[in-house]
Order: C-alpha cells, then structure tokens, then sequence
C-alpha cells in the first residue's frame, strides 16, 4: 500500500490474569510504541489500541483459585496493567476492556450479523463434560497429552509446548482440572465458523498473494495450518463469564474468548472515536487505512487465519497488512513463567528501577527475539546500560552540553569556516532518519536502534577526532564551528530518539532548549534544516543515563532465586482423586529395559524406544527426549504401565508408558528397581 491515509495500529491484548512481565514488553508492547511514535512524528493519523481481555476460562479458575469473583480478579488486574502501561510510556491512544460495555455489543452485533447471514454452521455434537462439576470442560479446564507432540500437560484449546492449537476432544487422556476425574461425553450445541470454507482464499490472500514483507516465522506456522488442512471451528462455548451468545436456544453459552477478543480491536476504536469525536469506521473500513497487529508467536494462528476469516465472512472491513510477530523472551535461560513467578513484573520493574523506564526499552529492542527466542539477563541489562547509554549516548551528549556552557555560556556559537571533516559529520547525520526510516518500516527494530546509537557513535567520534578542549587554547574559532556541528548532532539525537527512548529524548530536548518547540518532525532532521541556531541558548547539563552498580543488579537476581527457591518448595503436587482399590488392580505395570532409543522426527519432546518388558519387546514413544539423549539411555531399567490401550503419537503406535518422577529441579527422573535381581516383567505391585 503506497503512503496510507492512515494507520491502525494493535497490540494483543493482555490476558487479567496476572501483571505484564518483560516478555509481553519484547514480544509486543514496545516495537508497537516505537512504530506508533515513529508514524506520528511522520505526521501520520494514528489510532494505536489495545484493552484487556478479560473473558475466558483462566480467569474463572483465578477466581475459583482466590476464592473470589471472575470480575474481581479482572478489576484488579486491569487497574494494574493500565497503571503500568501509562508509567512506562507506551501511548495507546485508547486503553479499552473486553468487559466494557461497549465491546459486549460491539461482539454481540458481529456475532448477529454473521449469524443473520448463514456464516455460521450450527451443529449439535458430544463435548467433554465433568460429571461431578456438573459442566461442559470447555479450553482450560481440561488437560491432557497433546496429539501432535506428545507433551502430557496440554491445554484443551492449545498445546503450550508445540503452539498447536486443537480441540479438548483431540486431547489424549483428558483430565479435568476441576475435579481431577476423567471426563464424559456430552451433546450440547454450539455455533462453528467454517475455517475451511476460507482456506483457498487464505491461501491466495497471504501465501500466493503479495506478503513477501511478512516475518517468516509468521509465514511458517501460516502454511503449517493450511497444509494440516483448516476445519470449523467453535465460536461459542457452555461458561457463565464472558459476552452471552446473543440468539434464542444459546442459553447458558458464551462467545469463544478468540472470537470476542480481536473484536476488542475494534470496541476500543470505537471507544477512542466516542471519546474523541473521530468517526471510528475509516479506521477499519477504508481501504486507504492500513492495519497493523503487534503480536507473539503464540498469537499468530488468530491473527492471521481465524480474525481475518472472521473479517473476510462479515465483508466491509479491511485486512491486516502485515502482523509483526515476535518469538519469545526467556529470562536468565529459564522459560518466562506466570505460575512459577519467574518473571520481571513491570510494575515491580518501575517500583525498583522509577527513572529507569528507557534502560528497560532499551535493552528489550537491542536484544528483541525478532527471528528466534531470546534471553533477557539482569547482567546484560547492566552492560547495556553502562558500556552503550551511559558511555556512547549519554557521554557525547555531555560533553556536547558541558562544552558549550563552559566555553560560550550555553549560548550555540556561529559556525565559520567548514571543514571536510565538518561537511561529513553534518551530511552523515543527515541521512539518519531515512536510514532509521527504512529499519523501522521493514519492523527491524533491533537494527533501526543500532543505527540510532551509530548517530550517537557518529557525534563522540567526531568530538574525539577535533577535540576540541585542546584546539580551544589555539584555535578558538575553530573551536565554535566544531560545537556548532556537535550541537547539531545532539539536537537530531533528540528528535529521533523519540520512539525508542521518549523520557531520554524529553529530557534532552529540555537540556538543549527545544522542548517548546511545536513543529519538531522526523524530517526535521534534514538539509535544509537547524535545530539549534546561533544564538540560542541551552540550559545546564545533567545525566541522562546513570551508571547501575553491581548491588543493585544482584538484588534482581537474589529476588529471583528467592522465586525460585520458593516454588521449589512446593512442588509436591496434592493428592489426586481417591481411586478404589478395583481401579488400581486393572493397572498393569512392570520392570522393563530399554533397547533402542531413537528421536521422533520433527518432534522436541519425543523419543521411540523398544522396551523389554519381560513377556514381548514393545514400541513406546514417551516425551523425554529434552531431559535424555537416546544414547545415554539404551540399557536403562524402567518402570512401565503396559495396558494402557495403545495410542498413536505422530504416526507411531505406542503401545505402554514409561513412568518417571520429577524432582525439584523440574527435571525428569526414571523409577527403577532397586538391585540387578529384579527381572523384565516382573511385575510392581
């Protein structure tokens, strides 16, 4: 699309289950803020939007959990995000909620209009149901094996290890997490949209058509879902929280969290256009409008196949130009993990570090899991912010500030005669903001931060090479040209910094004396233009970034190994359902030895081993491969349930299950027979 009228830009939306870690900031909320900000220094119409989403079923086992109301739970959680957001600089133009009322009917009324005209198939079929909850297990009140990679704690709706997202009924040995029990099937009604109705045209719209700019990762997990072949898939779902299906025979049901949640998008738009007078409706309507989704890997299926399907069967709005996903941020090698409180909480980030809102940003767009996973480590935060902010940014910026004051009283000099050297400098930071431009339209945003802290390279290498404390007792005209060019510098630092660090570029713009000034502009930064004239005045310096010492880095850390030393302690999970003594009988479990071992292809989880369990040699695929390699475990004493009916896993029958323990430390650990006496097949009793 050439040069929009404007732009539409979301965020995912922050699931009120718990605070917003550095996570969601890498993978989402600041390369939006950053691109947000670019556009309007561009003077580009914006309307950056995002809310929480506060319907679906972890929310109500939060409040099953906390002993309190689903709308507690997001009241609380909603504030805190909120909070946090507007602390640490990210400039939605509107902040909504997916309990607002205007997002109920603005859901309600998509879901009718779709449902007026035969968008939807409704079907009558068997759910899961927990008999003693007395409810339909819909998503993540059930748990199970996932079919595709073999991981034993999957999500009813999708799998946390492969990203596959699948219905509760795919789920091998389905568990309820409410009771515990094994749950029963079920007839209940339900509306479906028919995603394989809209799978050619997926095709041709995003892999044949012209989104050759679009992440590969995002292309990947695209045509993995086309080629597995797309089928209908629920809108609705039997809970008691969340938008109730508005037509007659829905009672007791509600919208599908991933139908409701996107059209929050759109609710909160509507929201901003109320609040502000805009007409909502060019903003997700007008083909001249381009759309733009910031999201996570995890995110991708819903941005890209079943919204736009959702968009594409309603007809009058517009699609996404591109959707900018991001892999996932660990942190200090670990998983980032909500339920084992392994994370750095923003809000907790702001009450530790309050003046330090850009180190963050900085640090998670200089090490942005752009094209793979990466790690976020407390030493590198240090790093970054002492050897790049502190001793490249902020040194030049300075000694710029410092010089000026000491030598002509804050006043910017008359530039004289210009030097090549002077020429070069001036031409060089000329050309930034279209070399900054190019990274940031193309979403690169790592690369468009190096080459923001290249102009800062540029300005200290500049002062290094005329030095111009020395030049001052001999020369001193020239001394004034030199400054001349390095304010100049320091001044197109303070506009292009903008996006990436607002408080830093605030704070120095006030040094220089252009905080006043309405009409600074990307393209400010250009030929024909001059900041900081002769004859105007600076102010005094201060720091724009300050050194971190080594204490304040290893009370991070200390607080994370506390984390972690606490859910060490309580890992001992609670006794499961009591079972009769009949039901224990019918198990079936033996002393084996493992003969072969050999990795399922295109799996992370899963070895195939041939098992000796004393009365035949057995096929069974088990998820150990990221705890054991194959090699180290040939020989092996196990301890196997072999009348498990047999199951396939990735095209290989399995015929038992290997039992293992898992330790403290969350690895995984085999039960075996004490002594050499115990024969295969001897059975454990």
């Amino acid at each position: 699309m050439q040069d929009p009228k404007r732009y539409t830009i979301t965020a995912a939306l922050p699931y009120t289950n718990g605070p917003v870690h550095i996570g969601h900031l890498a993978g989402v909320y600041v390369p939006a803020d950053i691109y947000a900000r670019y556009l309007r220094l561009n003077d580009k119409e914006v309307a950056f939007v995002c809310g929480s989403d506060e319907h679906g079923v972890p929310i109500t086992l939060k409040a099953k959990a906390e002993g309190t109301t689903p709308q507690a739970v997001v009241d609380k959680y909603h504030e805190i995000i909120k909070q946090s957001f507007q602390d640490f600089g990210i400039t939605f133009d509107n902040y909504s909620r997916t309990s607002a009322k205007i997002h109920h009917e603005t859901a309600s009324e998509f879901f009718k209009d779709l449902y007026k005209h035969g968008k939807f198939i409704e079907e009558t079929s068997a759910q899961l149901y927990d008999e003693k909850a007395k409810q339909f297990l819909a998503d993540r009140f059930v748990v199970g094996t996932c079919p595709k990679c073999g991981f034993e704690e999957s999500y009813g709706d999708q799998c946390e290890n492969c990203g596959t997202s699948h219905n509760a009924k795919d789920l091998i040995n389905p568990k309820s997490v409410i009771t515990g029990n094994a749950p029963s099937l079920k007839e209940t009604k339900h509306w479906y949209l028919p995603l394989n109705e809209y799978e050619k045209w997926l095709e041709e719209w995003i892999l044949q058509g012209h989104k050759k700019d679009w992440k590969t990762n995002v292309l990947g997990q695209v045509k993995s879902w086309i080629d597995d072949g797309l089928k209908p898939r629920a809108v609705t779902r039997d809970l008691d929280w969340g938008i109730p299906v508005p037509v007659e025979g829905a009672e007791g049901k509600v919208l599908y969290v991933w139908f409701d949640a996107p059209i929050g998008y759109i609710s909160s738009t509507k929201e901003w256009a109320e609040k502000t007078g805009k007409n909502w409706e060019p903003f997700w309507k007008d083909k001249e409008t381009k759309l733009l989704h910031f999201i996570g890997k995890d995110n991708i299926v819903f941005h890209c196949i079943i919204f736009p399907s959702m968009l594409k069967a309603q007809g009058s709005y517009i699609l996404p130009e591109n959707v900018p996903a991001n892999e996932f941020l660990n942190l200090e090698g670990n998983k980032i993990s909500t339920s084992k409180n392994w994370a750095v909480w923003l809000h907790e980030y702001l009450q530790d570090f309050p003046e330090k809102q850009d180190v963050l940003r900085y640090v998670l767009t200089a090490n942005a899991p752009e094209t793979k996973d990466n790690d976020f480590t407390w030493k590198d935060f240090q790093a970054r912010n002492n050897n790049e902010l502190v001793a490249i940014f902020g040194n030049f910026v300075n000694r710029v500030v410092v010089l000026t004051n000491k030598y002509y009283n804050g006043v910017v000099p008359k530039a004289g005669t210009i030097s090549e050297a002077d020429q070069q400098a001036m031409d060089m930071m000329h050309q930034y903001p279209e070399i900054i431009s190019k990274s940031l339209e193309r979403f690169r945003f790592r690369e468009a931060l190096s080459e923001l802290m290249n102009l800062a390279r540029l300005g200290n290498k500049y002062l290094a090479d005329e030095e111009p404390w020395k030049q001052i007792k001999t020369d001193p005209e020239r001394v004034q040209t030199i400054m001349y060019v390095a304010l100049q510098i320091a001044s197109a630092l303070s506009v292009l910094s903008e996006p990436f660090l607002p408080f830093t570029s605030k704070k120095l713009k006030e040094m220089l004396g252009l905080d006043q000034k309405t009409d600074l502009r990307w393209q400010t930064v250009g030929p024909d233009k001059v900041l900081l004239p002769a004859d105007h005045t600076i102010n005094k310096a201060s720091l724009l970034f300050a050194k971190i010492e080594d204490a304040e880095i290893q009370k991070q850390i200390d607080k994370l190994e506390a984390s972690k030393a606490s859910n060490s302690e309580v890992t001992v999970e609670p006794q499961k359902q009591t079972i009769s003594f009949e039901d224990f009988t019918k198990l079936d479990i033996r002393i084996g030895t493992i003969l072969e071992a050999e990795k399922v292809p295109k799996t992370k989880k899963l070895l195939k081993l041939k098992v000796d369990v004393g009365i035949d040699t057995r096929t069974i695929v088990s998820g150990i491969a990221e705890s054991f390699d194959p090699s180290d475990i040939i020989g092996q004493r196990v301890t196997v349930l072999i009348n498990l009916a047999p199951r396939k896993l990735r095209g290989v029958e399995s015929q038992g299950m290997i039992l293992m323990s898992d330790t403290q430390d969350g690895k995984l650990s085999f039960i075996e027979p004490v002594g050499d006496t115990v024969a295969n097949g001897e059975k454990v009793s």
